[in-house]
């Protein structure tokens, strides 16, 4: 089994999550592709962030009928900070002991990892799977590999999708009322809807 990983706020989720997961899935063959929804992030813990009952039913409306997509709860049911060496490892106690665990993230993310908790122990727990952000450059890697020993012999860059879309682009546009529906699955646009989330930039 090859399970990937791929974490975030998902404030809300949209298309960009969605063409990484099935990139990554594609590219390394992946059996499935785990999307864990952020409990308590602790490097934004002080950003405004929308109730977690809001982000994982979004998830679980934009990975309907996507059979590989898988969803875990693991870091909103923890309590306090919410950290990915944690997560990962929670994980991987579930899977049998030849499973493979991959864990996505993007270039800025890469460039940040020094910062991380317990990166050394991550790098040693999983593979890390780098994909491109709009608007960064791919990190010097040797710097990046002096700070956190044995990243190289874990890590898989890929260079697609580069897709340019961000959660803050879909909340600027529904507290602006402008559409949403071409960054975002329907049913997810549909929600945010009906429950009136991101009406006001300091709605949350």
């Amino acid at each position: 089994m090859k399970s990937g990983v791929l974490g975030g706020t998902f404030d809300p989720i949209h298309n960009g999550h969605l063409a990484v997961a099935e990139e990554v899935r594609r590219r390394l063959g992946l059996d499935e592709v785990i999307f864990v929804p952020a409990g308590k992030p602790w490097l934004r813990m002080n950003a405004p962030l929308s109730a977690a009952t809001y982000r994982v039913r979004m998830v679980r409306l934009a990975i309907a009928g996507r059979p590989y997509c898988k969803l875990s709860l693991v870091e909103i049911e923890r309590a306090g900070p919410s950290y990915t060496v944690d997560t990962v490892n929670r994980l991987r106690a579930q899977l049998d002991s030849g499973d493979e665990l991959f864990f996505i993230l993007g270039w800025d993310n890469l460039a940040e990892l020094p910062r991380w908790h317990e990166p050394r122990q991550l790098v040693r727990a999983c593979s890390l799977v780098a994909v491109p952000r709009p608007g960064y450059d791919l990190p010097d890697l040797k710097p990046l590999e002096a700070l956190v020993p044995g990243l190289a012999a874990s890590l898989i860059l890929l260079d697609a999708p580069l897709v340019d879309i961000s959660a803050s682009l879909v909340r600027e546009r529904v507290s602006r009322g402008l559409s949403i529906r071409q960054l975002i699955p329907g049913p997810v646009a549909d929600y945010i809807e009906e429950h009136g989330l991101y009406a006001s930039e300091n709605q949350v």
